[in-house]
């Protein structure tokens, strides 16, 4: 899964592509690199991000998705928790919604479950604007399974169907550097919730207190993390380098 944020505040990439044409030149570029899908975003959800409006963030994600649409064979996937960025991304051509509240807003369910596109379920402890003022849990493993089972029963019993349902641990979203490593080496024991994972490390803070690295030079441990999580049963890697991603998960294909 290839990442274009449509944001001028994003962690890694902010501004990069926050006009319509470089962000769909941007995804373009990550297709040719081999992304099976592509994940756009209109609103960061860093540590301490600014929430956008509504408007904006259609406004963002809208044009792009519609020029894409066009040109792409592969799934467009929008990462928004808002119910009518969701609806609006879907009837622009979007199969797949990525939402770090895992479908709790109001209406969200209800509109994945009409529409019957994918939808990745992701666990994010407090907000963005909060997430990582102390995060603590019981059992970091078992906590986040526990409310990912919770989620995925919620959103089948909304009409979703099974096999369109994805979850995500949510590195990085209100975790510390040793709850994001735990939950690297515990990553299989997720394959008891029977659905697909996928896993986002790429670039991220953790990866940095290990290495010492700043945001833009992080592709080696990005590219270690993605091996790991592979080996360990991820089924989709959510990367910015996917052309460096795409050759290293070729290799973990071979062995495995």
């Amino acid at each position: 899964m290839g990442i274009v944020n449509v944001t001028p505040d994003s962690f890694s990439d902010g501004g990069k592509f926050s006009q319509t044409n470089l962000a769909v030149a941007h995804a373009l570029k990550l297709a040719d690199e081999g992304a099976s899908i592509l994940d756009i975003g209109g609103e960061s959800t860093r540590p301490n991000a600014t929430p956008v409006s509504l408007q904006e963030e259609l406004d963002r994600v809208i044009p792009v998705i519609e020029a894409l649409v066009k040109q792409v064979s592969i799934p467009i996937s929008i990462d928004t928790y808002k119910p009518a960025v969701m609806q609006a991304a879907i009837k622009a051509g979007a199969s797949m919604v990525n939402d770090v509240r895992a479908l709790q807003e109001v209406g969200a369910v209800e509109i994945i479950a009409s529409s019957n596109v994918g939808v990745c379920l992701m666990h994010m402890q407090g907000t963005p604007q909060t997430m990582q003022q102390n995060p603590q849990y019981n059992d970091v493993i078992n906590d986040i399974k526990a409310f990912l089972k919770t989620r995925l029963q919620a959103s089948i019993h909304a009409g979703c169907g099974e096999y369109t349902i994805l979850l995500d641990p949510g590195f990085g979203f209100g975790k510390t550097r040793e709850h994001n490593i735990t939950l690297l080496q515990n990553l299989e024991s997720f394959a008891d919730l029977g659905q697909p994972l996928l896993v986002g490390l790429s670039r991220k803070s953790v990866l940095g207190q290990m290495t010492g690295n700043d945001v833009d030079a992080r592709l080696y441990a990005s590219i270690a993390a993605s091996v790991i999580a592979a080996m360990k049963g991820a089924k989709i890697l959510r990367v910015h380098d996917v052309k460096a991603t795409v050759e290293a998960l070729k290799v973990v294909s071979a062995i495995m």
